[in-house]
């Protein structure tokens, strides 16, 4: 039997403001809204942002669908598409035939047997860091983890230092974050070419950004040699009609994409595990134990990461409570049917980690930081799409498994030495932007790590 549209169900969801919709309130707070909205209507939830027509599915059948058995229906949702000045037609914004082409030719540098040769490249740096800890020290742990995967991401993808410009990439892209924050809440956000204050601010830090990035690949192109990384397999790609490379622009929006997308989201997640080890001595407790047992002091290897399986825990469940892309989205560009309900041409699927992954159907005490729930057996249970940090399908993170063995690595490098006691009173407060971010960064004191008695 062929079901027409008038048989598909529309969802329901919150009334709203006649002109902005439901916008005033998902400005208000992002992540409350989104749960509010799941608790009150259910599995997929239809909300209006001003003149854009959302639906908020919340059930992993219905991901999965959208991810994975009809992606061919979708493309990446219209936020991304607010500022193409950032990214331009680098792997995470483009579509079709040239994503697919980008996809094929970048995806050898992600294989595992590369990704374990940056290890130590990894360990190295986050060593350099700790160099310049002293014990007693106040320090932002969010800027520190900015800054050891910048060093990370610019050594392993493009083998340069960056070290000078760090201060000047947080900075552009902080600046970049807030236009974004700005352009989504606006009921009609202002093209870029107007010179707005907010426009022309943007404008500066993408060339902020711009002149690191140019001044990389014009080194690479004047050296000529292949090292092996992200940018020398770039620089040798050729089209395989016309026999073309890349030129510098082309070049630019892949590595800005992978340089900023893949440094800051592990640096969140980085960030949010030492709040919560902070809060959790008796796991921390659990982790240098660990690392006791399988480093005995020296420092990790990549053979040493499948060993690590409390600290591989801890990333997996900071990501679970902490997923610095709270929010996942696709476009439909035709009308479809998703779990019986219909999906008009236009409209973007909303996915958010940060509310399945809290849904007690199917995580016990969800709210809870518990990494050794990632041991039991009830964790292979789960729907597919009950965890998704990395989103899924066709589209999902290339730099997934690179992403996973740096946050180990990094973990147990720290681990070893120090750890990071919040100030009393601290408040760390989830600010929805582009990803999720600690609002006020995560200031605290570091302390030698103690013996395990």
């Amino acid at each position: 039997m062929v079901i027409t549209t008038s048989q598909l169900r529309v969802p329901v969801g919150p009334k709203g403001h006649w002109l902005a919709g439901n916008l005033p309130d998902f400005r208000k707070s992002r992540l409350a809204f989104l749960g509010d909205c799941a608790r009150e209507f259910g599995d997929m939830v239809k909300i209006r942002l001003a003149h854009r027509r959302v639906y908020l599915a919340n059930h992993p059948a219905l991901i999965e669908e959208v991810l994975v058995s009809q992606s061919k229906h979708f493309i990446k949702h219209f936020a991304l598409r607010l500022n193409p000045i950032v990214l331009g037609k680098g792997l995470l914004t483009s579509e079709g035939d040239f994503w697919l082409r980008q996809r094929r030719l970048i995806q050898p540098m992600f294989l595992k047997n590369r990704i374990v040769g940056h290890a130590g490249a990894m360990v190295a740096a986050t060593q350099r860091m700790l160099d310049e800890w002293r014990p007693g020290e106040r320090r932002d742990i969010h800027a520190e983890m900015m800054r050891v995967t910048l060093a990370i991401a610019a050594k392993t993808l493009f083998n340069a230092e960056v070290g000078g410009d760090a201060q000047a990439i947080a900075d552009a892209m902080e600046v970049m974050q807030q236009n974004f924050v700005q352009r989504f809440n606006s009921l009609l956000p202002l093209p870029m070419w107007i010179p707005t204050p907010a426009n022309l601010r943007a404008k500066h830090a993408v060339r902020q950004l711009d002149d690191v990035v140019f001044r990389i690949i014009r080194q690479r192109r004047q050296e000529n040699v292949d090292h092996g990384d992200l940018l020398s397999l770039l620089l040798r790609a050729r089209d395989e009609d016309d026999g073309s490379t890349m030129t510098d622009q082309q070049l630019r929006d892949e590595a800005m994409t992978i340089f900023l997308a893949g440094h800051e989201t592990t640096a969140l997640v980085l960030s949010w595990g030492w709040y919560l080890l902070a809060q959790h001595p008796e796991v921390e407790r659990k982790l240098c134990a660990e690392l006791d047992a399988v480093l005995g002091g020296r420092l990790p290897t990549a053979d040493d990461w499948p060993k690590l399986k409390l600290t591989e825990w801890i990333a997996l469940e900071t990501m679970r409570l902490y997923s610095p892309a709270y929010v996942v989205g696709r476009e439909a560009i035709v009308d479809c049917d998703i779990g019986g309900y219909h999906v008009p041409r236009g409209t973007t699927i909303l996915m958010s980690p940060w509310v399945v992954h809290r849904d007690p159907r199917f995580w016990d005490e969800p709210e809870k930081f518990n990494p050794e729930r990632w041991g039991d057996e009830k964790i292979k249970t789960l729907p597919k799409f009950a965890y998704f940090p990395f989103g899924g399908g066709p589209r999902s993170c290339i730099g997934n498994t690179f992403a996973m063995m740096e946050l180990v690595l990094i973990l147990a490098t720290i681990a070893q030495k120090f750890c990071f006691r919040l100030q009393p009173g601290t408040t760390v407060t989830p600010m929805a932007s582009f990803t999720l971010r600690p609002a006020e960064g995560v200031p605290g004191v570091i302390e030698t790590r103690l013996p395990i008695v």
